[in-house]
This record gives C-alpha cells, structure tokens and sequence, in this order.
C-alpha cells in the first residue's frame, strides 16, 4: 500500500481459512508459497488461521516444516484473532509474533481500496448499488435477521 498503483492481492496469495478448510487446500496454498518458483515479489496470506481445526492445523505445521527447508526467501503472513491466540497455528508460530497496529491512518486506507475497487463505466454493472460505483460493500444490521 505504499503506492495506489500498487495492486490487490490475487486470489492465489490469499487463504481464508474457516473450520471447514480442508488439509489439502492448506497443503496446495503453502506449496505455492514456500515451493521455488515464479512466485516473484507475492507475499502470501493465511487469513484467520486459527479457524482451522486440529487434524488440518497439524499436518499444516507438518508440511510447512518439510517444506521450508526448500526456500528461505518465501514471504507468508498469518493473521489470526488475537482473542484465540492459544489455539494450535498460533501457538506453533508464537516465536514469530509480531502485533500489527495500522502504519496508514484509516482514511488513507479507505482511500486506497476505493481506487482499487471502483467501477469506471458503471453503466450496466452491480456497482451502481453500492456508493460511489464501488464493486464491492458491507451490508450490516445491528438486528439479527433483517433481510440483509
């Protein structure tokens, strides 16, 4: 995010782990990054990895350690919820921690994901719904069950 050129993540950088994410997926995500090949400057993320259950965060760890013998140089990043920091991915990675704040104010990050994420010819697209020809949004209720 230090440029607004810079792009998004694609969607091979990217897992979003759930309790329903299969070892295999974890397997094929990690092969892509810790593997040599033309990964480039990509930097891979496991989003919500403590969501994963036992069995799949087991061989996870398995794999990763047989894995990162082959390259030392692969960028892979974990975010887990802070409130579950004792389950199994983030207690196998508790020595590599690090506490993330926010380096940009919150408008600048705004400001970055809309340029990314706007519609120049909305003429006939989905995005005309969402504020400002955007391609994506949040529809949230404080009641549960609204219709959202």
């Amino acid at each position: 995010m230090n440029s607004p050129n810079q792009p998004l993540p694609t969607f091979d950088e990217v897992l979003l782990c759930t309790p329903q994410t299969t070892a295999e997926q974890v397997g094929l995500f990690l092969r892509r990054c810790l593997i040599p090949g033309s990964r480039g400057e990509k930097i891979y993320t496991m989003l919500y990895a403590d969501e994963l259950s036992y069995d799949v965060s087991c061989r996870a760890e398995e794999l990763f350690q047989h894995l990162q013998h082959y390259s030392s140089t692969y960028r892979l990043v974990i975010l887990c919820n802070c409130k579950r920091e004792h389950s199994y991915i983030p207690s196998v990675f508790s020595q590599y921690k690090v506490h993330m704040i926010p380096q940009r104010p919150l408008a600048e990050i705004q400001q970055y994901l809309q340029y990314h994420y706007r519609v120049a010819q909305p003429l006939s697209s989905a995005a005309s719904v969402f504020k400002d020809n955007m391609c994506v949004g949040i529809v949230s209720s404080k009641k549960a069950g609204m219709g959202k």
